[in-house]
């Protein structure tokens, strides 16, 4: 987990700098506020607990009070929370608030929609590495608040050897083996999962062994189907590459574990949310 109290300074910092000068101009230093977190569209919410750690942050007495938790459903015209603070501290904080809920909220609906499109299905949906850097481990919690599932959160927590990795090796075997003599010498305790690009290389890496997942990377829905014929149940198996909302039911169909789609990060927009002063 990421050290959310500095990056919440940093991002504090950033936007401040020297000083909230609109603020300090005409707002007096001792004024006291309330404000309302407005939701202004449809969806799932998400990032209400991190905002309150942000306002806690900046004036540890701030007064919280929920009315969404995350993951729950939200509708125009609906609150979020309310919050009574320093008008300087609400200030402060309301875009960095803003900009995290609105982002989360976006990548938890639309997660969320890919969820129900499929959950009468065993296949579970991943997220990707790519993420906005920075902001991969909210990015990845907004995610599983949609109802989807984490892969790995970086290079450091799984390993997958992918078409480069392979190549540059010389070939399935070769990479899978050094692999598992270098988490031996090294004595990491990390799942090993190989990417393959055809029939062949799902042949070789069953024959193979040693690894405990299988991507399947731009296969269609019938591919899947011939791969999993090939495949035994000890390995885990998963899909990946052109999956869509319009097919992503014909992957879920083929009876394969995961299906993992970038797109519920990278093409996610955000939701319109905005923090009004309550006079």
């Amino acid at each position: 987990m990421m050290n959310l109290e500095e990056f919440i300074q940093k991002a504090i910092q950033e936007d401040v700098k020297d000083g909230d000068h609109s603020t300090l101009a005409c707002i007096p230093q001792a004024a006291q506020g309330k404000a309302v977190l407005k939701i202004k569209d449809t969806g799932i919410i998400a990032g209400v607990d991190i905002a309150e750690k942000i306002f806690k942050e900046i004036e540890p007495a701030a007064a919280f009070e929920f009315y969404k938790k995350d993951g729950e459903p939200m509708s125009t015209g609906e609150k979020a929370f309310e919050v009574i603070a320093s008008v300087h501290t609400i200030l402060k904080a309301e875009r960095l608030v803003l900009n995290i809920m609105q982002r989360m909220s976006g990548i938890a609906s639309l997660t969320n929609i890919y969820v129900e499109k499929i959950k009468q299905y065993p296949a579970k949906i991943l997220d990707t590495r790519k993420t906005t850097p920075n902001f991969r481990w909210f990015e990845k919690r907004a995610v599983v608040i949609g109802g989807g599932h984490n892969h790995r959160m970086g290079l450091y927590d799984m390993i997958m050897l992918k078409d480069n990795h392979i190549d540059y090796c010389g070939g399935i075997e070769q990479a899978i083996d050094k692999t598992i003599a270098y988490l031996k010498n090294k004595q990491l305790d990390l799942a090993i999962e190989v990417e393959t690009r055809s029939l062949e290389d799902v042949r070789r890496v069953v024959a193979h062994g040693g690894i405990q997942r299988i991507m399947l990377d731009n296969f269609s829905p019938d591919q899947i189907r011939e791969a999993l014929v090939l495949i035994p149940r000890s390995f885990e198996t998963e899909a990946s590459g052109g999956i869509t909302l319009e097919n992503i039911e014909a992957y879920a169909q083929t009876g394969i574990d995961y299906i993992s789609v970038g797109a519920i990060i990278h093409h996610a927009v955000s939701k319109d949310l905005s923090l009004k002063a309550m006079i």
